[in-house]
């Protein structure tokens, strides 16, 4: 009898558990996505040079993600934080979506803001889009966000907002004239937001600066602590302790209004740091913006989660940018149901504290390039002719890639990330049947790689807009 009430009691403190968690606010979800940040350019992550008290603060609250991945460049990581699918499935794995281009990310795609709108969420993106303008049912608005405030394009003047002579500035996808520094004027739209959201309906605030993506630009006070480094890197210097500040203020604004105790808030760099060395510090990470070597893709980041991810905790577990979309899916309780399988896994445990079964993450795969990494290793398939894309259109350049000699690099290349983070020692002689393994793992993915849909230069004759995305009258 005493076994049987035990058995009683049991499944009565089981059944109050499921109903409590069913009854459990969603949270509030808050992404800052910073624009070719270098990985040791912040404090947590070991910089020095630069002061990020704001960042550091936020990741000390939370999960320091110590092996976090993103794609070699802007629009496919863009892409695959709002699909949960790997770019090569979007034809976005080539290059950035330029201002000329006549295309954006598909439309048969069901992305972050649309799946979180059917769980009752509001919903907001404040900075940069990047995922395609050409047409109205590519913006944001049309995508399944209630509010959007700042710009289409990549490499757009922080003071004037305008790329290549078009305007690039808008509020709920028309033209808007606000002037001013534009890291200030992100910051001040999504304070003014948090202050309305209402604390009886969960809501999503996308904050994708374009700081600190050139051209490097920052009022002058912000540069003056940082007179003894030289330039570009000074400004740069500038431009990322203007964005610091700016996660302050949305990080106040947040606790100001109680939302704190139940809001998730992610942070990461788009793609590595570009330029290494000259502009941006990647620590011990090899290579940069543009690559396939980890200082190209994997980036700083966190997760704060008052109340559930553990203070001063770091994760090593391996992870992409397109687990969030399933994550946040599950946390938010939105329907995980779609057409289109999701590559992304659901890591909300990891971020509790849990752990993850060995898996594979495809960092791209192009027609001539890309990489893979499964467990400990990691497999790097080499473009031919030695060059990888290392731009948005801004600065447009090929760069070769070299080895220790300066000679070009080998046609595949297998690492040891665990020994080797640096990524020095190529063993593809040492271990063929493990240079197999991966090879077969990455061409799997590779023959599902849709054609991409990149045109770098824009036609004849092309004349930018006087305003980006209304040149069809559509979002007039």
């Amino acid at each position: 009898m005493k076994s049987i009430t035990r058995c009683l009691v049991f499944l009565l403190i089981g059944l109050a558990g499921v109903l409590l968690a069913a009854e459990a606010p969603k949270p509030n979800i808050v992404i800052l996505l910073a624009d070719d940040l270098g990985y040791a350019d912040v404090g947590f992550t070991g910089g020095k040079q630069i002061k990020t008290p704001h960042l550091d603060t936020l990741a000390a609250a939370g999960a320091r993600l110590e092996q976090y991945y993103v794609q070699p460049v802007c629009s496919p990581t863009r892409g695959a934080l709002m699909t949960g699918r790997y770019p090569m499935r979007l034809g976005l794995q080539v290059g950035v979506i330029r201002p000329h281009e006549q295309r954006g990310l598909p439309l048969e795609e069901r992305i972050l803001p649309q799946a979180l709108k059917e769980a009752g969420y509001t919903t907001a993106i404040v900075g940069k889009w990047h995922l395609g303008m050409f047409k109205k049912e590519y913006l944001p608005t049309s995508r399944g966000f209630d509010h959007q405030y700042g710009h289409y394009c990549g490499a757009l003047d922080y003071f004037t907002h305008e790329r290549e002579g078009g305007f690039d500035w808008h509020r709920n996808d028309k033209e808007c004239r606000d002037e001013g520094y534009s890291t200030h004027l992100l910051a001040k739209e999504a304070v003014r937001l948090i202050n309305g959201f209402r604390s009886d309906q969960p809501f999503f605030l996308y904050v994708p600066f374009n700081a600190v993506h050139a051209p490097h630009q920052v009022p002058e006070s912000y540069k003056q602590p940082y007179a003894s480094l030289p330039e570009p890197r000074r400004t740069y210097a500038g431009m990322l302790a203007a964005m610091d500040e700016a996660v302050g203020q949305i990080h106040q604004a947040l606790d100001k209004q109680g939302f704190l105790k139940n809001t998730l808030i992610l942070f990461s760099s788009d793609n590595g740091g570009p330029s290494p060395g000259r502009v941006t510090d990647n620590g011990p990470l090899r290579g940069g913006k543009g690559g396939l070597y980890e200082g190209g893709v994997r980036v700083c980041a966190f997760a704060t989660w008052a109340g559930q991810i553990k203070p001063g905790s770091r994760i090593a577990t391996p992870l992409h940018a397109v687990d969030w979309y399933p994550t946040l899916l599950n946390l938010a309780g939105a329907p995980a149901k779609q057409k289109l399988p999701l590559d992304g896994q659901d890591i909300s445990t990891v971020l509790l504290g849990g752990t993850s079964p060995e898996r594979e993450i495809l960092l791209n795969s192009t027609a001539a390039a890309g990489a893979i990494r499964v467990g400990d290793w990691k497999y790097v398939k080499h473009d031919p002719n030695g060059a990888e894309e290392d731009s948005e259109g801004d600065a447009a350049h090929a760069i070769k890639k070299k080895g220790k000699a300066g000679a070009k690099a080998p046609p595949e290349e297998l690492f040891n990330l665990t020994q080797d983070p640096g990524e020095q020692h190529n063993l593809v002689s040492e271990n063929q049947e493990k240079l197999a393994e991966l090879r077969k793992r990455y061409e799997k993915f590779a023959r599902q790689a849709v054609k991409p849909g990149n045109v770098p230069q824009p036609p004849l004759g092309f004349k930018a807009p006087r305003v980006w995305g209304q040149a069809d009258g559509s979002a007039e």
